[in-house]
């Protein structure tokens, strides 16, 4: 698929930019056969010949770094949309903070942008913020910076955009119920119920939506 729009990175630093995206999807190893479909798709669509992911390639650091840059805003950028694809699923596993904290020093960026996520989202549990109050006091929302930082990415490759549209889910997923020889063992409550960052992942994917549409003029039905 192609878009009348010039994106200011080149063609190297997207597929760069998109390889870090999957390696960082990649990271859990806990693919089923629905994400697998749905990453092979990606793949086939953004980068030139997709993707084997019996035999997928996933860019180190260092390698990313070589093409983005360090300290520089589409280092920044792409680190951005890494952290929204580690919680896409509500879920932060140790190989993801491990990963994304490597990324963070290749790219000179500051390394304790991870640090309040660690304590919300640990060891691949889903979890929500619990922060305890009094009625004389203010909330305090120890996520806040981490917000403010990812609501400051900019989308400005149509590649990089669709990669979002797909990868974020359109809706909340239902919650639902666990049951096994007919008594339920456990429940799961919908993801934007337990994913501390879940309008940030909205609000980020209708930019990449509305930039299709307003900016690309594309088709954005698919997606929707």
């Amino acid at each position: 698929m192609t878009s009348a729009v010039q994106s200011p990175y080149s063609s190297e630093q997207v597929a760069a930019w998109l390889r870090g995206l999957l390696t960082i999807a990649w990271a859990d190893g806990d693919f089923d056969a629905q994400e697998r479909e749905l990453i092979t798709s990606i793949t086939q669509d953004e980068l030139a010949g997709g993707v084997n992911l019996e035999s997928f390639d996933a860019i180190e650091p260092e390698e990313l770094a070589a093409v983005l840059g360090e300290g520089t805003p589409l280092a920044e950028n792409f680190l951005r949309t890494a952290v929204m694809v580690a919680i896409a699923d509500g879920t932060y596993s140790k190989s993801e903070d491990y990963l994304l904290h490597q990324l963070c020093i290749a790219l000179g960026e500051p390394e304790n942008i991870l640090g309040a996520l660690r304590h919300t989202l640990e060891n691949g549990k889903q979890a929500a913020i619990a922060i305890p109050t009094q009625p004389s006091k203010p909330q305090l929302d120890p996520l806040h910076p981490l917000r403010d930082w990812l609501d400051g990415l900019d989308i400005e490759d149509p590649r990089v955009a669709r990669f979002l549209c797909k990868m974020i889910p359109s809706q909340c997923p239902f919650e639902r119920d666990i049951t096994l020889f007919g008594r339920k063992i456990v429940h799961i409550p919908p993801l934007c119920k337990i994913n501390p960052l879940y309008e940030q992942m909205v609000g980020l994917r209708f930019r990449a939506l509305s930039y299709l549409a307003d900016d690309c003029g594309e088709d954005i039905s698919p997606y929707i």
